[in-house]
């Protein structure tokens, strides 16, 4: 059992990347769902399919590579809030990843959403992870 189902998700990519796979599978979660739409959204993954099989289910993402230099889209992927100490955040304090290059993942009333959505709509939340 696997007590934190986000950082897991987090590093399946980040060792995904490190090791240029093309496609890396996930066990699905409505939380990782959306994570998963907001990076293929923002282009930090090239596409990804929701399977229903099992119990669970998976997610399958085909990670994006740049065509000529094989540099991967997603840099740095850091997790923020965690179980054992969550971090919530208001509008006025809202972080800026890489001053605003980059994304924060946050988890709102309204549901997931970029940092920039959020400061927008005048919504905090949880931050749960950084991504470049």
């Amino acid at each position: 059992m696997n007590t934190d189902p986000i950082a897991d998700y987090l590093t399946r990519l980040r060792n995904a990347v490190s090791a240029k796979h093309r496609i890396v599978e996930v066990p699905a979660s409505n939380v990782k769902k959306a994570i998963t739409k907001i990076l293929f959204e923002k282009g930090y993954i090239l596409n990804y399919k929701f399977e229903d099989d099992d119990k669970q289910g998976v997610i399958k993402i085909a990670l994006k590579y740049h065509p000529v230099s094989k540099m991967p889209a997603l840099t740095s992927l850091e997790r923020v809030s965690r179980p054992g100490l969550r971090k919530y955040i208001h509008t006025e304090s809202m972080p800026r990843v890489l001053n605003g290059l980059g994304v924060a993942i946050i988890s709102t009333s309204q549901g997931m959403m970029t940092d920039k959505e959020a400061r927008r709509l005048h919504i905090g939340g949880e931050v749960l992870c950084y991504i470049s």
